[in-house]
């Protein structure tokens, strides 16, 4: 064999080598990057199934907060000595006082977090999921269990009811069905009921503005989750 065709064969074994290599690196390359995308898409997909049971969550406590209100707004006229129907007043009583959590499904953020926040390769999306989690939501969870004007039950019910326990109706199995009317208070009694009232109702306001709020965030996040899902 002549030294010609020696390199020539030399050369050929280099570049099939090389180019066998390339080839190996960039299957195992475009494998693992289909791997992150399969990974990042199932991740994305649970989060935005855990967002839509969200949704419900803040659709029951806007509810029973709206309903809170109205129970502040049915005290008032009790305080007031106007007119209101005794039927319901057990009723609002019971609404006066609820207090409500704010349930989260953070499975699929908490899957992100374990692969690290930039496993999402949308920058835009991976704030807006972010911002959601570490801040709107850490809100809506202080102001819902930490906050102390926001524990209605612990801060108003014994106050209220030391004010109303003389007008309170029982029947003969203890159940309470009625309030004396008119509800004779004295001017301090009846200014401290009026005092209670707009704190809770202002504090639900503030909870319910603020829901509703979120609320529009979320339902803007899964549509834009959709988007990318689909893709």
């Amino acid at each position: 064999m002549s030294k010609k065709n020696h390199w020539s064969n030399y050369l050929f074994e280099i570049v099939s080598v090389f180019i066998g290599v390339t080839l190996a690196f960039g299957l195992s390359k475009w494998n693992e990057n289909r791997r992150d995308y399969q990974s990042e898409r199932k991740i994305l997909i649970e989060i935005r199934n855990g967002l839509k049971l969200d949704l419900k969550d803040f659709t029951e406590n806007i509810y029973g907060h709206r309903v809170g209100i109205k129970a502040c707004k049915y005290f008032r006229k009790l305080a007031l000595q106007k007119p209101v129907g005794v039927d319901s007043v057990k009723g609002h009583y019971y609404a006066l006082f609820r207090d409500y959590i704010s349930i989260q499904n953070k499975s699929g953020y908490e899957a992100l977090k374990s692969k690290g926040l930039e496993f999402i390769s949308n920058d835009s999306l991976r704030l807006k999921v972010i911002s959601l989690y570490d801040y709107h939501y850490e809100i809506l969870e202080k102001l819902e269990e930490d906050y102390q004007e926001v524990q209605f039950n612990k801060s108003y019910y014994h106050p209220i009811n030391n004010l109303l326990a003389d007008f309170m109706i029982f029947d003969e199995r203890g159940d309470f069905r009625s309030i004396q009317q008119p509800l004779k208070l004295s001017p301090r009694d009846k200014n401290l009921f009026l005092s209670y009232l707009l704190r809770i109702e202002t504090n639900r306001r503030v909870l319910e503005m603020y829901y509703l709020q979120v609320e529009k965030k979320v339902e803007e996040l899964i549509k834009e989750l959709d988007t990318t899902i689909q893709t």
